[in-house]
């Protein structure tokens, strides 16, 4: 059986890591992509019907875009999702997610959404190829109603979920799940049907994991590695545009349905908006492991202006991991420094520390592997970013720092590093040891490969450098 499998990585990775080879980046704007591997393709999936594909994770073809008659993966959308649509008063759909299950077919699960109310509705359509054509099996569930809810309650957005931002996934034990949520009452987790893919009954709106009182907490996302034993619920915080302060954070649990904790132990069924306060962002703010917000590596006085060099708001991320080479994957929507509301696709590495935390690569994925390095060639001046715990609109800009030979990081910030092995880092500063990886990568605005580290503390804060 074909679930969502992410083996057999097509790679430049020898070529880009040992030699000055460019790499050769299309780029393709799907908002909120959620990834799907078909054979030794990667596609990705995401809001206003949009869709991609690459076969190494670096060259991305669109494939489609827009919620009109005549888009590939539905060609007569407006008739076939019509009650969705009129449900939501909406002429768009949002996030979806795509699966494969055990007929071989292609499960997407749809949604719209007014928007300006959890007035929603999220449906099944079905394929044969995962590039369509997919018709409509049914709503499966509906929210924002005045009156009774799927549920049986009365429907209450501010503990209620609204139906958004689904993603379907396989457990370690092959059960099928969809967390989905956003904003509203929370994030939600529903076990389904592995033949029908529709909820198995009497479960109403699912089991809550977090959010409520409308938490700008959105776009859930599930990952299980078999090399923690954890799933990692990823989130994406704040608002999707490019003044929202968008950032992704990470929980774990030892079940795919929770409890669900961050770096420090926090109970992240805690992780919640205050009652009767519209996006209380302090209240939630410190839950969740950070790895990643607004940021830009800028350049010093002998450096020409930089390119690609930082990211706008980046959220609503899926995940994989490579069971053929270990390799871990984040890829996510962004924006970016002075181009408004434009948005790509953008893929990162990420590497599990010694905690059992992942950490993200700070630049874009091109086919690295991680090697064994010496401190003589991390040794240096680097531009450190802070990534922090916050839920801004401020870019995090890059400060000067060194790791001098004899382990002392001194400059904007002062403290000590250390290489274990052939690439664990090990960072302190002000008593707070941050643990991650050492890697060398390709630098779009250095145009070449540099050293880089990527760093999380148990207080949930990702530290990145990448060398001058």
């Amino acid at each position: 059986m074909k679930k969502r499998t992410f083996s057999g990585l097509l790679s430049l990775s020898l070529l880009t890591a040992c030699s000055n080879s460019i790499p050769e980046f299309t780029n393709a704007s799907v908002h909120d992509p959620s990834v799907i591997k078909v054979d030794d393709t990667y596609y990705v999936f995401g809001s206003h019907l949009a869709s991609a594909k690459s076969k190494d994770l670096i060259a991305w073809s669109q494939l489609s875009s827009g919620v009109a008659d005549g888009n590939v993966l539905i060609p007569n959308v407006i008739e076939e999702l019509s009650e969705t649509l009129r449900w939501a008063q909406s002429d768009t759909l949002w996030a979806p997610d795509v699966i494969q299950l055990a007929d071989g077919r292609f499960y997407m699960y749809y949604n719209a959404c007014r928007g300006d109310s959890p007035l929603s509705a999220m449906g099944i359509a079905v394929a044969d190829k995962i590039e369509g054509p997919y018709k409509n099996k049914g709503i499966i569930l509906k929210s924002g109603m005045a009156g009774t809810g799927d549920d049986g309650e009365i429907y209450d957005a501010t503990v209620k979920p609204n139906v958004v931002d689904p993603d379907v996934f396989f457990d370690k034990d092959d059960r099928l799940w969809m967390v989905y949520g956003s904003y509203s009452g929370g994030i939600f987790i529903l076990e389904l049907d592995q033949a029908t893919g529709f909820p198995l009954p009497d479960q109403g709106y699912g089991k809550k994991l977090l959010g409520g009182n409308h938490a700008r907490i959105e776009g859930p996302y599930m990952l299980y590695s078999p090399e923690t034993d954890y799933y990692y619920l990823f989130l994406s915080y704040g608002g999707l545009d490019a003044n929202g302060g968008y950032n992704i954070r990470v929980a774990r649990s030892r079940n795919p349905d929770g409890p669900f904790e961050d770096g420090e132990g926090q109970a992240m069924i805690d992780a919640q908006g205050t009652a009767g306060v519209l996006f209380d962002d302090p209240a939630y703010a410190p839950y969740g492991v950070k790895l990643m917000g607004s940021f830009e590596f800028l350049a010093t006085g002998e450096e020409p202006e930089a390119v690609g060099a930082g990211y706008v708001s980046p959220g609503h991320n899926s995940a994989y991991y490579d069971a053929n080479t270990g390799q871990y994957y984040l890829i996510f929507h962004t924006r970016f420094p002075g181009r408004g509301e434009e948005h790509e696709v953008r893929v990162h590495q990420m590497f599990m520390n010694n905690a059992g935390w992942p950490a993200v690569a700070p630049h874009r994925y091109s086919g690295e592997k991680i090697g064994k390095y010496t401190a003589r060639e991390i040794s240096g001046g680097y531009k450190f970013i802070d990534h922090g715990k916050e839920i801004t609109a401020d870019i995090a800009g890059s400060e000067q720092i060194e790791l001098t030979a004899d382990g002392r990081i001194t400059g904007a910030v002062a403290g000590s590093w250390k290489l274990a092995g052939d690439h664990e880092a090990e960072l302190t500063l002000d008593g707070v040891v941050y643990s991650g990886v050492f890697l060398q990568e390709w630098s779009e605005a250095a145009s070449g490969n540099v050293m880089t580290f990527t760093a999380v503390s148990a207080t949930g804060v990702s530290l990145w450098g990448s060398h001058n």
